[in-house]
C-alpha cells in the first residue's frame, strides 16, 4: 500500500499512524509532531519487516495501515519506557 506513494506518502501515513497510536495510548507524551511522524514511519517499517518474517507480506510489499498503527503504538510504548527510565 505505502510503496506506491513515495516519500510524501510515507510522511502522511506516518503522521496518521503515529497520531492514531498517540490517541490510543493514554497519558502524556514526551514527543511532539516530528516524533509522531518518525514513530509512525518507523512503525510501518517495523510492521513490514516483521510481517515479511512471519510470512504475511511478500518481498517488496509494505505493511498495511493497521499494521503501521500497531507498529507505531509499540514504538511509542518503547519510547515512553526509555524516556521514563532516563528521567
Amino acid at each position: 500500500m505505502i510503496e506506491n506513494y513515495g516519500i510524501l506518502g510515507w510522511i502522511v501515513i506516518g503522521l496518521l499512524a503515529g497520531g492514531i497510536a498517540k490517541l490510543l495510548m493514554p497519558g502524556k507524551d514526551p514527543g511532539g509532531c516530528l516524533i509522531t511522524i518518525l514513530l509512525g514511519i518507523a512503525g510501518a517499517l517495523v510492521a513490514g519487516f516483521l510481517g515479511k518474517a512471519i510470512g504475511w507480506y511478500d518481498e517488496g510489499e509494505a505493511a498495511g495501515f493497521i499494521a503501521a498503527i500497531i507498529g507505531a503504538f509499540l514504538l511509542l510504548l518503547i519510547y515512553r519506557l526509555v524516556l521514563r527510565r532516563r528521567g
